[in-house]
């Protein structure tokens, strides 16, 4: 039955809203910088969220049945800031230090704050990690939270917030309320649409929104149409607000060049009009919250396991994108929140193990990368779920700003790219992940795991399900021998050594395909007398340096790297980053040092320098 609308304490929200831009005025000048005249045209928005729409407990601002809020324009920040310090959260002279070196309360959200959820900033990013928490909230945790994001006009010109709107319709989110703030000014000049709201009612509504065109500055107006969007169901709702920026600081006003600009001179006029805007003198009363429903369940996502140990025989040849898939639905068997998500290449990177296995946990968020990132962000947030992102490791490149963002929120998400090098063939340079292994290393505190068979493959599954921050598995397409023990401890950061003599000449690192290669190398070069150490990194980041620096040392100091990969960036680097400080080694890479183009996959290796032929060949040239 359809809730029947309360009008609210009009006054009261009005007074909150110009509360909150004096807020962020004066912080904005305490810190010389920062966006005001943004802050300035949400200001009613946030008032009407926070102090009469929104459910959440100010002692626990981050508990699982508490409503959501992302703020997308995350230069806004001074106003979100100011919105949990008027509701009680911390002091309002704590405000005083934004953007502070020894502050929290930093130039655009992060989760450093006890009330911030992901970090915003890089525009674009917010609505598809709302449709990941109420997504979650919809199908996973079945509760009544709802999640509330607010987007800048400006960022709805980024591609990902159109991936984020047809997911959300698709999926008919209707726990999601999204609020555009279209205030008509961009940061060098007006948008595009300006205030044309004929034109985002017919697109929101095209794309199977509710939406719902609002004066923004009208209390009245915001609060209906929340209500409103409380009580529609199957769709979501978008209230695009028309606005101005720089609402209610005269002269400054829906005027041009106040972007990213503290008020100055101009701050005690503007801070004076305001406060003549406030009608009830002394301290504000806040309304009484409406009650929170606590229906989230508990949730436990520590110590996963395989239900079963790997079962592979010696000499199998097992893709290790194929045993992804297996340790994937293994782990899911384990733990009821292990979920799986895809863009719509389930069939190759074996994701559908998981689907196949538990179909309402595996999430299609078809080809659409950047929003497949953000979705699985917004997911893992709270710790509702263990997230597992797969695709091709190539089409990473095109969501590499949603994994940094992703590393600055805290995430735990996992990445697995498969395809990688040029070991796949014949579809050529287009599919081939030759730069995956670069990307995922420069994101600070990621785990980058390279297994080389499907029994390392699962224990990587395993171990990233349990381990903080972002990890990335690399798997390949080709069948690769079964190089280990059923029963094998691997560890993070810790080498495997699986060739060794007591005279050998050169250490030789690879991993996935080039592993084997260099397994056949060693074959080859004992012909000749020549022996080779031949060592399996595991994962690439954190590299095992200690192990790499002792066998090299037996080894004559003579390192040999061997990938499927770019040389910048990837295995040859790390190995030579590990050694830096070392005297007597000498590290010779082998990579693919070009773009590459179709061909069978043995000739490729063959042709791009990284067959056990060219292994061979170097050894001989180092020793």
């Amino acid at each position: 039955m359809k809730e029947e609308y309360k009008a609210p304490n009009v006054q009261l929200l009005y007074d909150i809203a110009n509360k909150l831009r004096i807020d962020s005025v004066k912080a904005t000048d305490a810190s010389k910088s920062g966006h005001p005249t943004s802050c300035a045209s949400m200001a009613e928005a946030m008032s009407v969220l926070f102090f009469h729409v929104m459910r959440y407990k100010l002692s626990s601002p981050k508990d699982p049945s508490n409503d959501r809020f992302v703020l997308s324009k995350g230069h806004a920040a001074p106003i979100l800031y100011a919105a949990w310090a008027e509701a009680g959260l911390f002091p309002l002279s704590d405000l005083q230090n934004l953007r502070k070196i020894d502050s929290d309360l930093e130039g655009h959200p992060t989760p450093r704050l006890n009330f911030v959820d992901v970090g915003t900033g890089s525009l674009g990013q917010g609505l598809s990690v709302a449709c990941g928490m109420a997504y979650v909230g919809k199908y996973f945790d079945k509760a009544s939270y709802r999640v509330y994001c607010l987007i800048g006009d400006g960022e709805s010109a980024e591609g990902s917030i159109w991936e984020a709107l047809h997911f959300a319709s698709y999926y008919k989110l209707d726990n999601l309320c999204v609020i555009f703030d279209v205030n008509r000014l961009g940061q060098s000049e007006p948008t595009s649409l300006q205030h044309n709201m004929n034109i985002y009612q017919k697109r929101l509504d095209a794309f199977g929104w509710h939406a719902i065109v609002v004066d923004g500055h009208s209390v009245e107006e915001l609060c209906k149409a929340f209500h409103d969007a409380s009580s529609t169901q199957t769709k979501p709702t978008a209230i695009i607000a028309k606005t101005f920026k720089g609402r209610n600081f005269p002269n400054i006003e829906d005027v041009e060049n106040w972007h990213g600009k503290p008020l100055g001179d101009k701050s005690e006029e503007v801070i004076q009009f305001l406060k003549s805007q406030i009608k009830n003198k002394g301290p504000l009363q806040v309304a009484p919250q409406k009650p929170l429903k606590e229906d989230a369940p508990v949730v436990d996502i520590s110590n996963v396991k395989l239900s079963t140990p790997p079962n592979y025989k010696s000499g199998e040849n097992v893709a290790t994108r194929f045993a992804y898939g297996t340790a994937l639905a293994k782990i899911a068997a384990n733990n009821d929140r292990v979920i799986a998500l895809d863009g719509d290449t389930k069939n190759s990177t074996y994701s559908d193990k998981l689907k196949k296995a538990f179909p309402d946990r595996y999430i299609e968020c078809f080809i659409a990368e950047q929003n497949l990132v953000g979705v699985a962000v917004g997911a893992t947030c709270r710790d509702r779920t263990i997230a597992f992102v797969s695709t091709f490791a190539t089409f990473f490149t095109r969501a590499f700003d949603q994994i940094r963002m992703g590393a600055i929120s805290q995430t735990n998400v996992n990445f697995v790219g498969s395809h990688c090098g040029v070991s796949i063939g014949e579809d050529g340079p287009s599919q081939m992940g030759l730069e995956d292994i670069a990307l995922f290393r420069s994101i600070p505190g990621s785990t980058v795991f390279y297994p080389s068979d499907a029994v390392s493959t699962e224990r990587a599954v395993e171990l990233a399900a349990n381990t903080k921050g972002i990890c990335f598995i690399r798997t390949s397409r080709p069948n690769t021998p079964i190089l280990y023990k059923n029963d094998e401890i691997l560890q993070i950061g810790k080498a495997k050594i699986l060739k060794k003599s007591a005279n050998d000449k050169v250490l030789v690192i690879g991993a996935g395909v080039t592993l084997h290669e260099a397994i056949a190398a060693a074959s080859e070069l004992s012909k000749h007398s020549i022996n080779i150490r031949v060592l399996d990194p595991f994962t690439v980041k954190p590299i095992d340096s200690e192990a790499i620096i002792a066998n090299a040392k037996e080894c004559g100091g003579r390192i040999l790297t061997v990938e499927d990969h770019y040389p910048e960036g990837g295995l040859g680097e790390a190995v030579l980053s590990a050694v830096a400080e070392e005297k007597n080694i000498t590290v010779k890479k082998l990579a693919v040092k070009e773009v590459p183009r179709s061909g069978p996959p043995s000739v490729l290796l063959e042709k791009y320098g990284i067959s056990a032929k060219n292994i061979v060949n170097a050894v001989k040239q180092l020793v």
